[in-house]
This record gives structure tokens, C-alpha cells and sequence, in this order.
């Protein structure tokens, strides 16, 4: 079993140009039928990232190939930074 807590400390890794995504930030769950849906994954900000909203990446769960100790492998054959939302920051 795999605590959510143990999920954040993994690398996710897009196993189609190898690109590290970072680190999940938040999961999207589906409450009603107990699965989780989709990992979010910070985008790199940079300047832009913190004064105009950070990005983030949406990874479906379905996208994902595999846990391991260190590593989520996940298959985005499509440009990763195209399944992104813009959050707002409030500070």
C-alpha cells in the first residue's frame, strides 16, 4: 500500500522524451467512487509562474504506467505543457 504522503516524495517522469515533470503537488479524486483521477504536477514558474498564476501540469490517472520507490513513470505522448491550468496565486 502507498500512503499519499509517500506519493509527493516521487519523481514524475514522462517516459516518451524522458522529461522530469517534478514532484506531485496535489491529486484530484473522485470522492463518490474512491479513485484517484488525475496527479497535479507543478510547472517550472520561473518570474512569469509566480507573478501571473503558476501553471501546472494534469496528469490523468490512466497516463500512469508505473509507482516506484523513487519514480512515477507516466505516458504524455502529447506536448506535457499543453494539459496545464493556470492557478491564481493570492499572495
Amino acid at each position: 500500500m502507498v500512503k499519499i504522503s509517500d506519493l509527493r516524495n516521487r519523481d514524475v517522469v514522462n517516459v516518451n522524451d524522458g522529461k522530469r515533470l517534478g514532484f506531485i503537488q496535489d491529486l484530484d479524486i473522485d470522492l463518490e467512487k474512491g479513485m484517484i483521477k488525475a496527479l497535479i504536477v507543478p510547472a517550472g514558474g520561473g518570474l512569469l509562474g509566480r507573478l501571473g498564476g503558476a501553471r501546472e501540469h494534469i496528469v490523468p490517472w490512466e497516463k500512469v504506467i508505473k509507482i516506484g520507490v523513487d519514480t512515477i513513470l507516466v505516458d504524455l505522448p502529447d506536448q506535457p505543457f499543453q494539459k496545464t491550468r493556470t492557478v491564481k496565486n493570492d499572495y
